[in-house]
């Protein structure tokens, strides 16, 4: 259940007083700790001890080693399966917290209280916990619900302008795939801020939620949310890799762009339809320099993607704006030119 918080968070105090938890653990890392932790600690009401865990921010920390130390802090704390970890913080807070949760003792209770617009709107939404592996982007994780999603609307505007821009990409995802009304909307937004983006979170979060419900554990429609993250994941990972990394949302932008011309050569998108969503993509995000990526290093990347099967590469393009087709198995000249289509856009601006 997702519940949008009021200002004293009546509802989540609520939901502490209705359970029989043992002791909770907060997972922050240290910009949530600064700007959102005193706003949830001034509003939570509870009588159970807790405890803050704090990694650093950052993808980077998304990974084995990090969800091993807090499994270790845990066992040390003697948390039992009656505890309950509190995600407090952006998608890899979420990812991260809801692994560790996961697979503690084969799994204790947890909720998330995203606090970017990435994480409201898609990343603490659906139940897929993740961690990277090497560079690769989520290759161990579980599917499992949070016991409860609580959004605070208020923590956008502790974001700076680029963690609202990453999220606003998977907004525009959502309409792409699902709703056109949705996508129209929001290209009509001149300025990204938080006033702007606000009343349309509630239609990216029903939108994720409709899909989700349809298909839990990923087999058929909910491929359709990857549209953009194939090829779009595939850099962020070698981004990662090389040390320079790029928020998400960029990432995705760069992969729509990309996959939104692979539709087009592919005869699922009309030239036309193609050339506006690159076009209004480009309004909000600049172009992300991969000239130094060799087409083979992407490939390897593309051909180790979770959603492959038997070596093929499986990518959900669009066929209509608000449509969207999964388990697309592309040519792969079109690839490279959707590869080569985006590093020219440099040039033409």
């Amino acid at each position: 259940m997702i519940t949008l918080l009021n200002d004293n968070f009546s509802q989540l105090n609520d939901f502490l007083h209705g359970k029989s938890f043992s002791k909770i653990f907060i997972l922050v890392d240290e910009n949530t700790h600064e700007y959102c932790l005193p706003v949830l600690l001034g509003n939570m009401e509870t009588d159970l001890g807790f405890e803050i865990l704090e990694i650093e921010a950052g993808e980077e920390m998304k990974n084995i080693q990090t969800a091993n130390q807090l499994w270790e802090i845990l066992t040390e704390m003697q948390a039992d399966r009656k505890a309950l970890i509190i995600n407090l913080g952006g998608g890899v807070i979420t990812d991260m917290g809801g692994f560790v949760a996961s697979t503690y003792k084969r799994g204790i209770q947890f909720i998330n209280i995203p606090t970017t617009l990435l994480a409201m709107c898609d990343a603490s939404i659906g139940g897929k916990t993740g961690i990277d592996l090497m560079h690769y982007k989520n290759m161990v994780g579980t599917f499992t619900f949070p016991e409860q999603i609580f959004i605070y609307p208020k923590f956008l505007e502790t974001l700076p302008f680029k963690e609202l821009r990453s999220g606003f990409a998977e907004m525009l995802k959502h309409g792409l795939i699902a709703d056109k009304n949705h996508w129209e909307n929001l290209i009509q937004i001149n300025k990204l801020d938080v006033e702007g983006i606000i009343p349309h979170i509630q239609t990216s979060i029903n939108i994720k939620q409709y899909v989700v419900e349809k298909d839990f554990h990923e087999k058929n429609i909910r491929k359709t949310l990857n549209f953009g993250h194939t090829i779009g994941h595939a850099i962020e990972s070698l981004c990662l890799n090389q040390g320079n990394p790029i928020l998400h949302g960029e990432a995705v932008a760069m992969g729509m762009i990309s996959e939104a011309h692979l539709a087009f050569l592919e005869g699922l998108l009309s030239e036309e339809d193609s050339k506006l969503i690159i076009e209004n993509i480009q309004k909000y995000y600049p172009y992300w320099d991969i000239s130094d990526f060799k087409d083979d290093d992407i490939f390897a990347l593309l051909i180790n993607d979770k959603k492959n099967t038997d070596q093929k590469i499986n990518f959900s393009l669009l066929s209509d704006i608000g449509f969207c087709e999964f388990d697309h198995q592309c040519h792969h000249k079109n690839i490279i030119k959707a590869l080569k289509f985006y590093r020219k856009l440099n040039d033409i601006d």
